[in-house]
């Protein structure tokens, strides 16, 4: 399986361990990340037309180096997956999609015809936080996440894509259950437990395989195996009878 995140941090943190949990179960998947922090809808759709060398190459969730144009990376492979998202402080405005969401999914599948294009859904920031707060103007997270969850819904169903990965929804399910930390610097994913839950949501997502016996627990800071094993419920809830190819949008 080989999957394209055109994207930023946030696919960033969403596929740095998703090769090496895939790895751990037996499965052969290439994830690569265009990458670019903070960037937006309207900037890539700017490097797109201008077909600019404008992003870091991340392979399997590490940083090769390499600067290449979105261009470039859809006629490198054969996907089985494009993802596209927006930056998220301003993924509750719909009005910041459009139209470059639209340019930018009628040009992966002129240069992709046999991918599926898949909406990843982007998550709520802390509680509490100053970016909530002060810059989104959020009292409560839940409001935030409300507001993403809808504006990605009415994006897929805008270009017509069948399945939305719900990071968004995952971190919420993550909180329910008692998580009291799942950011890093209250809106990207925390490097050991976020990440890692991401990357399970992702895996069992796309593939339709159980997270529940993957081995996989090499992480870049501690998370302990009650963590690991919350994680995996909560991957379990939002997976449930969703896997991307099942023509089905995720309903919390």
């Amino acid at each position: 399986m080989k999957i394209l995140s055109i994207g930023n941090s946030f696919s960033d943190d969403a596929t740095r361990y998703l090769h090496q949990i895939a790895r751990a179960d037996g499965c052969d998947l290439l994830t690569v990340n265009l990458y670019i922090g903070g960037c937006p809808l309207s900037l890539h759709y700017e490097n797109m037309k201008k077909d600019i060398n404008a992003y870091t190459l991340r392979v399997n969730g590490f940083d090769t180096g390499f600067l290449l144009s979105i261009k470039e990376a859809l006629l490198a492979n054969e996907w089985n997956y494009v993802t596209l998202q927006q930056v998220s402080n301003l993924s509750h405005k719909y009005d910041t999609y459009q139209p470059y969401l639209r340019e930018l999914a009628a040009y992966v599948r002129t240069l992709c015809p046999g991918a599926e294009l898949l909406i990843h859904q982007t998550w709520a920031y802390e509680q509490g936080s100053q970016r909530l707060v002060e810059e989104l103007g959020y009292q409560d997270q839940r409001e935030m996440y409300r507001d993403i969850k809808a504006v990605y819904e009415q994006a897929a169903r805008d270009i017509n894509v069948k399945s939305i990965i719900p990071s968004g929804v995952v971190f919420q399910e993550l909180l329910k259950k008692g998580i009291k930390t799942i950011h890093r610097d209250t809106y990207h994913a925390s490097l050991g437990l976020g990440r890692y839950t991401l990357g399970l949501l992702w895996y069992g997502f796309l593939t339709g395989r159980s997270v529940e016996d993957n081995p996989f627990n090499d992480f870049d800071e501690p998370v302990t195996e009650s963590e690991i094993e919350i994680a995996k419920e909560a991957v379990k809830i939002c997976t449930r009878g969703n896997v991307a190819n099942s023509a089905t949008f995720y309903k919390s």
